[in-house]
């Protein structure tokens, strides 16, 4: 069993962020052995940029190179982290699990490695690379290229081949020592079996048992399972016997590699029938997995749903299955050896058709309740659930758009998923995925239309301004050619974002005055409805009517109130912090944005926080503290690189940044406001939200009516009327 931790905690009662994969796991329970060849990495590691351990399945190579990457973190300030591949099965997948684990947010057009490179440039991070050999040509490319443009950039992998990439250093895993193999058989034992040890009675027989092992630790350990019903001596002798038949008399195979699958084998030839079974079927999750999942996958013919924990259990204490204590639960998962070996079996029943059938359909089911359950308040635990679950859900994914006459769930899976993509920082995997959906055109109307505008949504926010006019267009071509009014409303909606963010307002309040009267007639009420009511609010606030985009915002938090709802709020608490400052109050629109952002950032919403951030610099300003402003505006400057065109290149969104601009620099003059800026564009994105979300109040200004000077000074055309362009940010 392993536990991960996340340290981050969630600033002033907002939901703990996301935590993306990549933490190293603690370990649980005991390490035996390999002194020498820890050292011996220890030391490569300081030597090396590429550092591959290399061995035999089941030899320890994971358990090793996370105990070296735990050693050796404290010298790298970007970091360690651990990228879990054997779950990715689509190579074109390879960067965005890199990504992932290196806690990369990226929504721009750019190719995944770009922002990637950008994004580890200038950080002394170490990458650990576990279980690539299924994608060993992607990966090497990948590791090439990082290596050769990031300095500070280490990479430590393990797998049973080299990546052969110039400067690699290997190390080949030996087997344990029998010494060490007995006393991890004997540790593991008495986990199951209490009170066993090695004695002078038994040793000679265990290290008979270990050598016959090979002495590797996994076949170690899931001998260790049986002995709660067999002795050290029936143990061995049913290993003798069983050894020609397990190995299926291939003389040509390694013999290293025969005896793991001997092991692996005799394991499975003294599983009952429904242990065996349930081996099998489990072997269709790509990643860890909860019971729950398995019941209903595994559960069938011969193996009841309600017996599949007791089955279940079993195997744990077999040492077949692992158990992890994960942010979201108990969770399960299978070593790659151990999975592979139960796949040929669950091949070779003809049942791997059928259970990745009802994988898919179990991961289509969970992201329909996720979909619904966005809009209430099990918000962040949906996003939290999705995380977790992110390998199996990309294996329904690929299944359902690769297998004939599964296009429609495959289609209706990329387009359910719009919340996960757009309000937890997966726009780039997103448009992946909706972008293979789209190019199939023998799914189901309602699944492909759904797929479009969602990809038209994504488009926009990656300012991708023609992918998104196109999709959109097309959806709502279709929609009329098929009836759909939903479908129409939804790119109605959309449409009226593209004009939001090209300065044309007007045009934007017709497009999503008419979609959200659509949704009302349709009975729609969710989350997008909500963003639309903002979205409306913001074109209004952009031709001078603030008074109304406060109330439609009003409405919208008393709706998100109501129901629960946090990511749609934080855009209302946006434009009403705004409107706050235009009032003079800048104690509450401080607070209401500084909301607003702590939402975002939980959710991993990269564009919210960044237009928070900029309307926060706006308030600094005005409370009379320029270098700060200008430390925000660089920080901000620094998140739009990983957003797109600064301030989707609008005049009306920029308002506040040039607003602020101008009195920093008017304050500190050009040099010093330049130095600061450059300040905060070396903080990372996480330390400055929390700089940002720490802020205590500033005095007002310089001048006795404080609030009075902010409003009129805001900006060099202090005589117009208010404009939305300050409210929408």
């Amino acid at each position: 069993m392993r536990r991960f931790f996340h340290p981050d905690e969630a600033p002033d009662g907002a939901p703990a962020p996301l935590s993306w994969s990549g933490a190293l796991p603690l370990e649980l329970d005991s390490f035996f052995g390999r002194s020498e060849e820890s050292a011996a990495l220890a030391g490569m590691l300081e030597r090396a940029r590429l550092v591959t351990v290399t061995g035999a399945g089941g030899v320890g190579k994971s358990r090793l190179t996370l105990r070296a990457a735990a050693s050796a973190r404290s010298r790298f300030p970007g970091g360690a982290r651990l990228v879990e591949l054997s779950s990715v099965r689509d190579p074109a997948l390879v960067e965005y699990a890199v990504a992932d684990a290196a806690g990369l947010l990226d929504q721009t057009l750019r190719p995944p490695r770009e922002a990637l490179l950008d994004h580890l440039t200038g950080q002394s991070t170490l990458l650990l690379l576990d279980g690539y050999e299924h994608v060993l040509e992607e990966c090497a490319a990948l590791v090439r290229d990082l290596l050769r443009r990031v300095p500070g950039l280490v990479v430590l992998a393990a797998g049973r081949r080299p990546l052969t990439v110039a400067g690699e250093r290997v190390l080949h895993l030996a087997p344990l020592p029998v010494a060490d193999a007995a006393a991890l058989l004997a540790d593991r034992a008495a986990a199951c079996l209490p009170g066993f040890a090695l004695h002078e009675g038994n040793r000679a027989t265990v290290h008979h048992l270990c050598e016959r092992l090979d002495r590797l630790p996994l076949a170690v350990e899931l001998a260790a399972g049986r002995l709660r019903a067999l002795s050290p001596a029936q143990l061995l002798a049913r290993l003798d016997d069983g050894f020609d038949l397990l190995t299926g008399g291939t003389p040509r195979t390694p013999e290293r590699h025969r005896s793991l699958h001997t092991a692996v084998g005799f394991s499975h030839e003294l599983c009952s029938p429904r242990e065996r079974l349930l081996w099998a079927r489990l072997t269709v999750f790509a990643g860890p997995f909860e019971l729950e999942a398995a019941e209903y996958i595994c559960g069938g013919d011969e193996l009841p749903a309600e017996s599949i924990l007791d089955v279940l259990d079993e195997l744990l204490a077999q040492s077949v299955v692992s158990r992890e204590e994960t942010p979201t639960g108990v969770r399960y998962r299978m070593l790659d050896t151990v999975r592979a070996y139960g796949a040929r079996w669950l091949t070779a029943v003809g049942d791997a058709t059928r259970m990745r059938r009802r994988h898919r359909d179990w991961y289509t089911g969970l992201a329909t309740w996720c979909e619904l359950d966005w809009f209430s308040p099990r918000q962040a635990e949906v996003a939290a659930r999705l995380e977790s679950e992110l390998a199996d859900v990309r294996a329904a994914l690929e299944y359902s758009l690769t297998e004939p006459g599964e296009e429609r769930l495959g289609q209706y899976l990329a387009g359910t998923l719009w919340f996960y993509w757009v309000g937890c920082g997966r726009l780039a995997e997103g448009r992946h995925w909706l972008e293979r959906g789209v190019e199939l055109t023998d799914g189901h109307a309602e699944s492909r239309l759904k797929c479009l505008w969602v990809l038209g949504y994504v488009a926009v926010l990656q300012g991708d301004t023609v992918g998104a006019l196109r999709a959109l267009q097309e959806c709502a071509d279709e929609a009329e050619r098929v009836g759909s009014a939903t479908a129409a409303a939804y790119a109605e909606h959309r449409t009226g974002c593209v004009a939001l963010l090209n300065d044309d307002p007007e045009h934007a309040e017709e497009l999503l005055s008419s979609a959200l009267e659509s949704y009302r007639r349709l009975g729609e009420l969710n989350s997008n409805v909500l963003m639309g009511q903002v979205e409306l609010a913001m074109a209004l606030a952009f031709q001078g009517e603030l008074d109304e985009a406060v109330r439609l915002c009003e409405e919208v938090r008393e709706v998100c109130e109501d129901h629960g709802e946090l990511w749609a709020l934080a855009y209302a608490l946006y434009v009403l912090g705004f409107a706050a400052w235009t009032r003079g109050d800048l104690t509450e629109a401080r607070a209401l944005v500084q909301r607003c952002l702590a939402l975002d950032h939980a959710f991993h919403d990269l564009l919210g926080s960044v237009l928070a951030m900029e309307l926060l610099a706006l308030f600094v300003v005005s409370e009379g503290d320029a270098v700060e402003a200008a430390v925000l505006q660089g920080a901000a400057g620094r998140m739009w690189g990983s957003v797109g065109l600064p301030l989707f290149g609008s005049a009306n969104f920029g308002a506040p940044h040039r607003a602020c601009e101008t009195r920093a620099r008017a304050a500190l003059g050009t040099a010093r406001y330049e130095e600061a800026v450059r300040e905060g564009a070396l903080l990372a994105p996480n330390v400055a939200v929390t700089r940002a979300l720490t802020l205590a109040g500033a005095p007002a200004g310089p001048s006795e009516d404080g609030a009075e000077e902010t409003r009129d000074t805001r900006e060099p055309a202090a005589s117009r009327p208010v404009r939305g362009g300050e409210a929408a940010g």
